[in-house]
């Protein structure tokens, strides 16, 4: 298939591809630190996934976040989020004494509130450490001096943005002496030179992320597991991407969004959803050749294989709620880029390694674009039972060009997801599965089942089906502002038995993966695993 300018469209899965993998977040691992990070946990959790014969590790997105902790409010579009360092890894690099790292935490959440300072201290200790002997330690200090340079398009913008969050206590970038908000060059000078330490702290923190999710993901293609990440389609509004972009963005002249992102009403929402996101200007951004929109898909691809694309519909149209308004109704569709926007990411990246998540109200339009590029589509299981044949997240609708889920994040564990289904999508669950209904501790585990042996290109299961956990491990609840993205995995929940039924599973639905298949076979090809 080739798309309007000639170019052909490889798909992301070949004809008779198979596989699977687990989505965890990295924050949910194990670790003595109060929250997962990508230190030796993340190296046994790929080891965990190579021996059970998967293929993948999806995560969430990884950028630094913001209000709620959520992954998907993150303060930057290119920054990792710095509390996913490894404090056992500064300690091996010398970096930290154990005894700076000594701390009590709860094994089965994330307490940010004590997370977040006591991650800051250890980078001041290892920054102040670095400064002291970086001098005797060449080779550490040139690589740093190097990712500053190669990095500096979004780190010296980011490095200032938090600097300045810092100084005016976490305020909303809006709320700041208008100079600031306005960029003044001078004024901005003034800030890097007041706040040079600061700034520093920030770029080093970064480099430290940067380096151990290098050999993170050089482990995992070692033992051929690929990496698939998230990006939102939408930034915050309180980002340093709009406060250092707002060309790029439908703002007024004192920088508040003229209107903001949602969904319109529907089943689920009488009002509608309001996201509060700034909107893209695409007129500004498709007179670049989409250059930032390029640069942030780049950025990501330096640490994952594939990307999940958050949102897909909004390329093709998103819904635009003038700012102020009280509920989403008022909203209106808004054409986005569409196919412009994916030959040019196509021209400079050479492929599209993407995952539509063509979720929720999905037009003809939304269907024709993820089609045209022949992008895998998502399909959740936890929507098929409704008793319609024509049900699109129903296995025997299913084309192969597609990921099976499960459940999302967003979703409730299968376990939870079944105890509250009404009666008649019960029976119509074990009528699907030709099955005596059985009971809520059956449930996750024939859901695998079924994603697995879909005719789905890959199937994916949130680690808390494969565990079979109920409410109390649920990630998130969309439109719950607290207490959402604390959940956590604790080291004697990842039982071998899960894992060797999992293993099974796999074979038995032929989707392990050969060595001629693998990750690291792509990869020198400049294809990532985007043709594995």
């Amino acid at each position: 298939m080739a798309d309007n300018d000639g170019r052909t469209s490889v798909p992301l899965f070949p004809s008779e591809y198979r596989a699977s993998g687990l989505l965890l977040h990295v924050t949910s691992l194990p670790s003595p630190y109060g929250i997962g990070d990508l230190g030796s946990s993340a190296f046994s959790w790929i080891d965990r996934l190579h021996d059970a014969s998967q293929k993948w590790w999806q995560a969430l997105p990884l950028g630094p976040t913001g209000y709620g902790n959520s992954p998907y409010q993150s303060m930057s579009s290119f920054a990792g989020n710095a509390l996913l360092i490894s404090p056992g890894s500064l300690i091996s690099d010398g970096l930290i004494q154990a005894s700076d790292a000594h701390s009590h935490f709860s094994a089965d959440a994330v307490d940010y509130d004590s997370v977040i300072p006591f991650k800051q201290r250890l980078l001041e200790t290892a920054w102040a450490n670095f400064k002291a002997w970086q001098r005797t330690d060449r080779d550490l200090a040139h690589a740093y001096d190097e990712f500053c340079a190669k990095q500096s398009h979004w780190l010296e913008d980011y490095a200032l943005f938090r600097a300045l969050k810092e100084k005016y206590h976490q305020a909303y970038y809006i709320e700041w002496p208008g100079k600031l908000v306005q960029r003044s060059a001078s004024v901005l000078a003034e800030a890097r030179q007041e706040l040079a330490s600061q700034i520093d702290q920030v770029r080093f923190a970064q480099f430290l992320l940067f380096r151990q999710a290098d050999q993170l993901k050089e482990h995992a293609h070692a033992k051929g597991v690929g990496l698939i990440g998230d990006l939102p389609f939408f930034v915050s509004p309180d980002s340093s991407d709009v406060w250092a972009n707002p060309e790029l963005f439908l703002l007024d002249e004192q920088h508040h969004p003229r209107f903001v992102a949602g969904v319109p009403p529907d089943y689920f929402s009488a009002r509608g959803q309001l996201w509060g996101n700034p909107v893209y200007n695409w007129d500004a951004l498709r007179s670049t050749g989409y250059r930032w929109c390029i640069d942030r898909l780049r950025a990501l691809l330096a640490h994952v294989d594939v990307i999940r694309m958050d949102h897909f519909r909004g390329f093709a149209a998103a819904w635009h709620v003038p700012a102020g308004a009280p509920t989403a109704q008022s909203g209106q569709w808004v054409a986005g880029p569409g196919a412009s926007f994916f030959r040019a990411v196509q021209t400079e990246l050479g492929h599209l390694p993407f995952i539509a998540e063509d979720l929720g109200m999905i037009t003809a339009d939304v269907q024709a674009l993820r089609d045209q590029f022949r992008l895998p589509g998502m399909r959740v299981l936890q929507f098929a039972f409704d008793g319609h044949a024509d049900n699109p997240y129903l296995p025997h609708n299913f084309v192969h060009d597609t990921v099976a889920y499960t459940g999302t994040h967003d979703n409730a564990t299968t376990r939870q997801w079944y105890e509250e289904l009404p009666e008649y999508q019960r029976q119509n669950f074990w009528n699907y599965l030709k099955r005596a209904q059985e009971t809520s501790a059956d449930a996750a585990a024939e859901l695998m089942r079924l994603a697995w042996s879909s005719p789905a290109a890959l199937a994916i299961a949130p680690l808390q089906d494969l565990l079979n956990l109920g409410s109390e491990a649920r990630m998130n609840v969309p439109g719950r502002a607290d207490g959402n993205w604390r959940w956590r995995v604790r080291e004697d929940m990842l039982s071998s038995q899960a894992f060797h039924w999992l293993q099974d599973l796999t074979e038995s639905s032929k989707r392990s993966v050969t060595p001629a298949t693998s990750v690291s076979a792509h990869v020198d090809r400049g294809w990532a695993s985007a043709q594995i």
